[in-house]
């Protein structure tokens, strides 16, 4: 299907009030920050991986190295208030024009922030004319990992042609008393074996839960952490994204900087026995939920008793205790998400054609995004492919 639009074709139909009555686009993060805080309040429909702060950095230490720019979509209505922004960045690849949320790998879903009545009441052809207006920009959009519904709304994204993406977000409810919680996802036997694990490891040692929050234990967890999750990543044959140029900058700098009075955008957590450090975990936090980023554990014998699952418990019980409503576990499938995570979230992807020159690269997006989710889905090709990049990663060491 062609999606390239014409001028005017849905303009009539833009009114005043909650209706779009124009569309700005912005070549910088800075230009668009006035209305992107504006979209930034509890009433807003919008994730946590879509704040400016995050994004911000995110662009500075890893967009700008990889050649993204900024393109931001700003709806408004006729007295110039904000009613949605899409935070996407634009590169080049043989000269197809590629326009995809900002935050790459990094986001773990991906929407605009929308005020809530407009989401509600947004139509298809108010979308289209969004992309009319990209289409002076770019040549394809390429929006992945898109919840279909976030914090009780549907994402108006799904006004679009779209298809199922490859990945599931999994998610699961939190409650008061942690206690009750645990009681709730675990029966007594599962207790029993949690409690031996955090025994056998407090035999090697003091064990320590912190919150790290100042800036020499932020270097050092993260010093832990990226060797910790390297080795991993070796060890499973698969690419580790958090090596690329500028990402070790970002994630410290988002842990770290505070803005507007706000708690550092990256809340950094260890497990610690004696001064080793045995298990990392990194999340944000936004509108009552704790979006788990990244995880490492470390190898050999303290391995055995299960580090990151302890981890785990202990920012669960944190974050009961802060009051916050859901936690997540970001996406793609896992057995130790079972634990706290049961909840699925169906992710979509839209790959639209915006000029002529995108409709080849969109249908090649398309054709991938469908293969890679057949793998996945079929138990066996999936088991197949892992020891493959098992084995590939033990003959190249």
């Amino acid at each position: 299907m062609n999606l390239a639009v014409r001028p005017g074709e849905y303009g009539a139909k833009l009114v005043a009030g909650t209706r779009v009555d124009r569309v700005e686009i912005f070549g910088d993060l800075a230009g668009a920050e006035t209305f992107w805080r504006a979209l930034e309040h509890d009433d807003s429909l919008a994730t946590p991986f879509q704040r400016y702060d995050f994004l911000k950095l995110w662009q500075i230490h890893v967009g700008a190295q990889a050649g993204v720019t900024p393109l931001i979509a700003v709806g408004l209505n006729t007295g110039g208030v904000p009613l949605f922004l899409w935070p996407l960045g634009r590169r080049t690849v043989r000269g197809c024009r590629i326009a995809e949320f900002l935050g790459g790998s990094h986001a773990n879903f991906n929407m605009g922030l929308w005020r809530r009545d407009v989401a509600a009441r947004m139509t298809a052809d108010e979308l289209r004319a969004v992309l009319f207006q990209l289409s002076n920009h770019a040549d394809v959009l390429k929006l992945t990992h898109q919840p279909m519904t976030w914090a009780g709304a549907t994402n108006p994204l799904a006004l679009l042609p779209y298809q199922q993406a490859p990945n599931t977000g999994f998610s699961g409810a939190l409650a008061p008393d942690f206690e009750d919680l645990l009681r709730a996802r675990t029966n007594a036997a599962a207790r029993k074996k949690m409690r031996k694990k955090e025994r056998a490891l407090a035999d090697f040692g003091a064990v320590r839960f912190e919150r790290v929050t100042d800036a020499a234990g932020i270097r050092l967890a993260l010093d832990v952490f990226f060797k910790q999750k390297n080795a991993r990543m070796r060890s499973i044959g698969v690419a580790d994204v958090f090596s690329k140029p500028g990402v070790r900058r970002f994630i410290e700098a988002a842990a770290t900087a505070q803005t507007g009075g706000h708690d550092a955008t990256i809340e950094l957590y260890t497990l610690s026995v004696n001064d080793i450090i045995v298990a990392t975990m990194g999340g944000i936090v936004g509108g009552g939920r704790f979006s788990a980023m990244f995880n490492s554990i470390a190898e050999g014998r303290y391995a055995v008793e299960s580090p990151g699952e302890q981890l785990l418990v202990r920012v669960v019980r944190d974050c009961c205790e802060r009051g916050l409503t859901t936690f997540d576990l970001g996406i793609g499938e896992s057995h130790y998400k079972n634990l706290f995570c049961r909840d699925s979230e169906p992710l979509f992807d839209c790959y639209l054609p915006l000029t002529a020159r995108g409709r080849l690269p969109a249908t090649a997006f398309k054709i991938a995004a469908a293969c890679k989710r057949g793998i996945k889905r079929n138990t066996a090709f999936w088991s197949v492919v892992r020891a493959v990049r098992r084995l590939r990663a033990r003959l190249s060491a």
